[in-house]
């Protein structure tokens, strides 16, 4: 019997329909006569995937008992001795109570298969073993049931099941996938719709991920060498010329028309490494071609054309960009060329372009590195050893004869010495002196410069062709090995130096340091004059003595534009040099704009920034603070008049008016002070660890009694803030709640941890604010929509805001579920950890090791329990752990850092929400 096979159903988040798919594919098998059963499938409590169950056969799970508690897995053996042709397996990652068969359900489902069975499984992105780090820098929550990637890459079938974050949202809200009770909770943490879009990616780049695996492994199954056009790929074949950068952007061009194109830009270089190229046009090209969202390849090959088609046909390339030859008109014939070969040879699958541009049959020049060969000693040595070593050989063989060949390798050993230390031209001149040696003292007639034999002739011919022959490979490997150190150093030095600029961290004074270290010379100077009859200023310098009158008074000068040059002195540059120098020179005029920019955009921000709080402050105290002041004067007028006798009751209406107006001066003028506090950057808070429930309750005393419910749980952790600040942010967001909510709404101020910070969040049912408006109300003097006059002046959130990124924190306005708006401040945890109670980690972890915290319900895959917030209950039946709750993993005794899957938050109070 053959292995089974494996259909995966892959979700970006729990309540997709993956486990609905599932069943819904299982009654399609039934209806055509499959034998199909179910191994195991949880609902969750989801009324349509309860349905879905019915009218297929399950197989009875196992019972296992787990510290004093009953638990069902699924029986592999009961499935085993079934035999069905198909079996459903949910939750793929799902931890195993201990005790099961196997520790991890993904290891139930490979007994499966090698039975032969088919299984039909499901699994959510956020379980792939590779991608758990970025899950939780999305999420903040470390997700502990994972499976290995290799296990669902080897499925025979993927598919992908899709929903937008909005819909997803809106099932979760329609109670499709929670209780009523935990919605909210879900819907603000863990089904936010960034970490639902950011999931979704993952899903979808890691399924198309796959469908490339797919293609190409049947290409080369079924040995496909034609170009499918799936999408467009579009090569750009680069020679290190200029016309590169045009070459490029024609492609980008091209690859915008098409939906889904990519450009892939390739250079090839000939297999011995050498290359008349510019390195620093290269790597322009390279960026370029990043920057347009392609890729740069780099590729080894002597046939330009064949090697070019080869990379095109291995990427399933569509087109091929190439540019008009540089080649002058009589140097055609040496051949077509290389775009007259491609196109000639590309085949009816793959388009060639040919593209003109401003270097065509300028010839193909490119610059070259060049620079001494050998040093200077090695040279004269050269010299000597080629002219001085064939006399004294032939002295010494005057008295010995070795015959004419022994003699022809003796001088020829000479003229190798000669190449090896000297190179081409002190070779030549040994190979020279020492053929005429021969023919004079070794070759018949003796001491005549004449040869009888014409066998001597070859001898002697062979002799100088080979000293020339070795000569010139010395002098080439000595030039090559010279050209590949310096591009090597100039490589290094431009990648130095684009990458402190891409990152800013080279100022201009460190640049023109690197300038000066990186030639050797004695200072360094960019200059600069307003125009052309100006005199030169020194905008920056580095060294002793740099020159500041003008260029031409250094050793070394490069222009930057028409005002501006770079100066050197210390020494003249040999001209190789001057490229390199030519890009620090350019980079430093960008740094030195770049400064000038930043310090006029501060300048200008500060200036902008000013004007418009100044202008809101006028408008606000025209109005606002007169009002009440009005107010105040006209109640004081009136108890002071003499000629109306007030009764009690009107004298304390008027005293309640006098004070109302008191204190919305006051608070107004606080906000304003606040505010100015936070524009000159004077708040310094003092942070120290505190707990929220100490902090939260102190903040509603200015508002009414009854319109505020509190819900801060004593058992968060301590969060490391100023107490003060905190306290007028809280009350400014809850005073602000209050005025927009509804008459018998109350406001509800809640807490909950997760991950290493705690959230309060104070949720109001008014009229809420549409998304394009919900980074505005945090403006100064900003109220939304039709807020009365007198509502203030539009500081409250602004000062809230300031004060809590003061503290490190952040403020966010979310919609609330059902109508209104929630602000969500988050703080940092304190750098403490509260011990839980062992027994509180037993129930959670008999269950699963994941939780997965869907609305703070983190969904315990490991057994049918539901732990209630504050319970010690498990009860079997669900597989749902509610917010708050820890999870750890089975048999572990204490708590990990971080072990708390708190995605959606909670407001209970119970010692399982924190394991800090």
């Amino acid at each position: 019997m053959g292995r089974g096979r494996l259909r995966i159903y892959l979700g970006a988040a729990p309540g997709v329909g993956k486990t609905y798919a599932m069943l819904s594919e299982a009654h399609r098998r039934v209806e055509r006569g499959t034998d199909c059963v179910v191994g195991f499938v949880e609902h969750h409590g989801r009324p349509r995937t309860e349905v879905m169950l019915h009218g297929l056969e399950e197989v009875p799970r196992r019972e296992l008992e787990y510290r004093d508690a009953v638990f069902t897995e699924m029986d592999v053996d009961a499935v085993l001795r079934r035999g069905p042709a198909v079996a459903l397996v949910d939750e793929l990652a799902h931890t195993n109570i201990p005790g099961s068969r196997n520790a991890k359900r993904w290891q139930d489902v490979e007994e499966l298969l090698a039975a032969g069975i088919d299984v039909v499984s499901t699994v959510n992105i956020q379980h792939l073993e590779s991608l758990g780090d970025v899950v939780e820098s999305i999420t903040g929550v470390r997700q502990r049931e994972t499976v290995p990637d290799e296990i669902v890459r080897r499925a025979d079938q993927i598919e992908l099941v899709d929903m937008s974050p909005e819909a997803l949202r809106r099932r979760m809200a329609h109670g499709n996938i929670y209780q009523p009770d935990k919605v909210d909770a879900a819907l603000s943490n863990y089904f936010r719709p960034g970490n639902l879009t950011a999931l979704r990616e993952l899903a979808l780049l890691w399924v198309a991920d796959r469908v490339d695996e797919y293609l190409k492994q049947y290409r080369n199954e079924h040995r496909v060498s034609r170009i499918w056009g799936s999408r467009e790929r579009i090569v750009v074949g680069l020679t290190g010329g200029p016309e590169g950068r045009t070459l490029i952007r024609r492609a980008a061009r091209l690859a915008e028309k098409g939906a889904g194109g990519e450009v892939i830009a390739v250079y090839i270089a000939r297999s011995d490494g050498l290359t008349s190229a510019s390195p620093k046009e290269l790597a322009v090209q390279r960026t370029l071609v990043e920057d347009l969202g392609g890729t740069f390849h780099h590729v080894v090959g002597d046939d330009i054309p064949a090697a070019l088609l080869d990379f095109a046909r291995g990427v399933n390339a569509t087109q091929i960009v190439l540019g008009s030859s540089r080649r002058k008109t009589w140097q055609y014939v040496f051949g077509p060329g290389v775009g007259a070969t491609v196109a000639r040879e590309s085949g009816p699958d793959l388009d060639v372009h040919i593209v003109t541009h401003d270097e065509v049959a300028k010839g193909r020049g490119l610059p070259v590195a060049r620079g001494a060969r050998l040093g200077r000693a090695r040279i004269l040595w050269g010299w000597v050893v080629g002219l001085a070593a064939p006399v004294l050989l032939t002295v010494l063989l005057s008295a010995v004869d070795l015959g004419l060949a022994n003699d022809m390798l003796l001088f020829l050993a000479v003229v190798v010495a000669a190449a090896l230390l000297g190179g081409l031209f002190p070779a030549l001149a040994s190979a020279a002196v020492g053929s005429l040696l021969l023919n004079y003292f070794y070759t018949p007639p003796l001491h005549r410069w004449t040869i009888a034999d014409p066998k001597n002739i070859v001898a002697i011919v062979i002799f100088v062709g080979v000293g020339i022959s070795v000569a010139s490979v010395v002098d080439l490997a000595a030039r090559r090995t010279h050209q590949a150190a310096r591009l090597r150093a100039e490589s290094e030095i431009l990648s130095f130096l684009a990458g402190n600029v891409l990152r800013g961290e080279t100022g201009l004074e460190e640049l023109l340091e690197r300038v000066r270290e990186t030639f050797g010379m004695e200072s360094a100077a960019l200059l600069e004059r307003a125009g052309d009859t100006e005199p030169w200023t020194c905008a920056g310098r580095s060294g002793l003595g740099p020159a500041v009158d003008r260029p031409e008074d250094a050793d070394v000068d490069v222009p930057v534009g028409d005002h501006m040059a770079l100066a050197l002195t210390g020494r003249v540059l040999p001209a190789e040099d001057r490229r390199v120098l030519a890009a620090f020179a350019a980079q430093a005029a960008v740094v030195l704009d770049r400064s000038r920019l930043q310090e006029e955009a501060d300048r200008a921000r500060a200036l902008a920034e000013g004007n418009r709080i100044r202008t809101a402050l006028l408008a606000a105290v025209s109005h606002d603070l007169r009002t009440p002041l009005a107010g105040i004067k006209a109640a004081v007028s009136s108890l002071r008049s003499a000629d109306v006798a007030w009764s009690e009751e009107d004298q304390a209406e008027l005293l309640e008016g006098i004070e109302e107006g008191a204190d919305r001066l006051d608070h107004l003028v606080g906000n304003l002070l606040d505010m100015s506090r936070l524009q000159t950057g004077t708040v310094t808070p003092l942070i120290r660890e505190i707990d929220v429930d100490e902090v939260v309750p102190m903040a509603l005393g200015g508002v009414p009694d009854g319109s505020v419910e509190l819900d801060v749980p004593e058992t968060l952790p301590m969060v490391a803030v100023d107490p003060g600040l905190l306290e007028r942010s809280v009350a400014n967001l809850v005073e602000n709640a209050v005025k927009y909510s509804p008459s018998g709404r109350p406001v509800r101020v809640s807490a909950s941890a997760i991950a290493d910070r705690v959230e309060v969040r104070v949720v109001d049912r008014g009229p809420g604010v549409p998304d394009e408006a919900k980074e505005r109300i945090f403006e100064p003097f900003q109220r939304y929509g039709d807020a009365p006059r007198g509502a203030g002046v539009g500081l409250g959130l602004a000062v809230a805001r300031g004060f809590a990124e003061a503290m490190h924190g952040t403020l966010d306005a979310e919609d609330t579920p059902g109508g209104g708006l929630t602000m969500v401040l988050t703080l940092r945890a304190a750098h403490t950890r509260v011990e839980l109670p062992e027994e509180t980690f037993a129930e959670a972890e008999a269950g699963s090791a994941e939780a997965e915290a869907e609305a703070g319900s983190a969904e315990v895959e490991a057994g049918s329990m539901e732990v209630e917030p504050g319970s010690a209950e498990v009860e079997p039946g669900s597989a749902e752990v509610e917010p708050g709750s820890a999870e750890v993993e089975p048999e572990s005794t204490e708590a990990e850092p971080g072990s708390t899957e708190a995605e959606a938050g909670s407001t209970a109070a119970e010692p399982e929400r924190q394991a800090t």
